[in-house]
């Protein structure tokens, strides 16, 4: 059986990368149960599966139980540690973490432009490229 979507995601994160950026907005500083590694998997897991509410993503993950470990999450947090922690984490971690993957996109794509061009697919929920600003 091949890896999950999410999991094949999750390997383009540059983990070490991250621990840094955790460790320099002292993000799981006093946490117990959640950390910011572990948050950032859930949200990613999430968006993938069109997840639009705590109670949504509970449900989902609870679900998915034999397939979290292949992602990285060991259990799915309940819903209140999932909302303390979505409330108390430093916006400033995933912020750099973004720059950071935009960064790794630009230079994968500046070495193979044709990935962007007219083979490019455009899924049902994008605009056609005439209606760009």
């Amino acid at each position: 059986m091949g890896k999950t979507l999410c999991a094949q995601v999750m390997e383009f994160v540059p983990w070490k990368t991250f621990g840094r950026i955790i460790e320099r907005h002292k993000g799981d500083a006093c946490v117990r149960t959640l950390g910011c590694a572990d948050l950032f998997r859930i949200v990613a897991f999430s968006q993938l599966t069109w997840r639009e509410s705590l109670r949504d993503i509970e449900v989902c993950l609870e679900a998915n139980h034999s397939k979290l470990f292949h992602m990285g999450i060991a259990t799915p947090p309940a819903r209140s540690t999932l909302s303390d922690a979505l409330n108390l984490r430093d916006w400033r971690i995933y912020h750099a973490l973004a720059l950071r993957l935009i960064s790794h996109a630009r230079t994968l794509y500046a070495e193979d432009p044709s990935v962007l061009g007219s083979t490019q697919v455009f899924m049902h929920w994008t605009p056609p490229p005439s209606t760009y600003a």
